[in-house]
């Protein structure tokens, strides 16, 4: 399989299953047993704390794709619950738990995590803070949930390399959400209007599209052709199981957490 290919069949796929374990009802309810309060505070406290204890200021600059006030919210709401190591700590439990239950292991795990850790071992972190966050985390003992966290490593490293294409492009994270998803979902995102939408940004957001791919390039390049047809078939087998990820807007109950961007269709 040829490196664009490969990456075609796989970002697609990994960007959808880690969409089902933010956005999943489970995920939540390890948060609220932890303490935190139904709404964004896990999911934000959970997934960014791998910054630090950044100012919400820093924490909106690196993710980039979640609308500014829903950050703070979120970011304040899980400060109050728990020191940041902790809350990552709780959320990578989520993790191991959500893949225990939902990654599916009639497939090769083990070969999976040797291709996928080929690949988060190549990658040049310079710029991506929260993929190489997540990378420095300690892996899970259980190949299961080991696998799972490649697969939010290697979701972050996409969504890190989208918002430096689209901004290398000459957009906003919120004039991507806008082209990728519509004015309705980009609100439901913590975009608020006036929402920007013209011709020639949508080639700029093509443009980025190919960027990102392009920086991922070097990645799989590491791998065979025959490696790459096989990671592609192993992510395909790990994540079929998926269900749609679903937007869910300010009205988050207490089953549901924020799930993250979807700025690229395939970031």
């Amino acid at each position: 399989m040829e490196i664009l290919d490969c990456i075609a069949a796989v970002a697609r796929p990994i960007h959808d299953f880690g969409d089902e374990f933010m956005a999943d009802a489970e995920t939540a309810a390890v948060g609220v047993e932890a303490g935190f309060q139904p709404g964004r505070g896990f999911y934000c406290r959970g997934r960014f704390g791998v910054l630090g204890e950044a100012p919400v200021a820093v924490v909106q600059a690196a993710q980039g794709f979640l609308g500014p006030a829903l950050v703070a919210t979120g970011w304040s709401a899980g400060r109050r619950v728990m020191p940041v190591d902790d809350a990552v700590a709780c959320y990578s439990h989520a993790m191991e738990r959500w893949a225990g239950a939902h990654l599916r292991t009639s497939v090769d795990v083990e070969h999976f995590n040797q291709l996928a850790q080929r690949l988060i071992d190549a990658a040049d972190a310079d710029a991506l803070p929260l993929f190489a966050g997540w990378r420095a985390r300690p892996l899970p003992a259980d190949p299961v949930a080991a696998a799972m966290q490649r697969i939010h490593v290697l979701r972050e490293h996409r969504g890190a390399c989208h918002l430096t294409a689209v901004r290398a492009c000459g957009l906003t994270a919120h004039q991507a959400m806008v082209i990728n998803l519509g004015a309705e979902q980009a609100a439901h995102y913590g975009w608020d209007p006036p929402h920007d939408r013209t011709a020639g940004l949508v080639a700029r957001w093509t443009r980025a599209e190919d960027l990102t791919t392009a920086m991922q390039a070097p990645l799989y390049a590491t791998l065979t052709p025959r490696q790459r047809t096989a990671f592609a078939e192993l992510v395909g087998g790990i994540t079929a199981s998926r269900s749609r990820a679903w937007p869910i807007g300010d009205d988050v109950g207490a089953g549901t957490v924020f799930p993250d961007h979807v700025a690229s269709r395939t970031s």
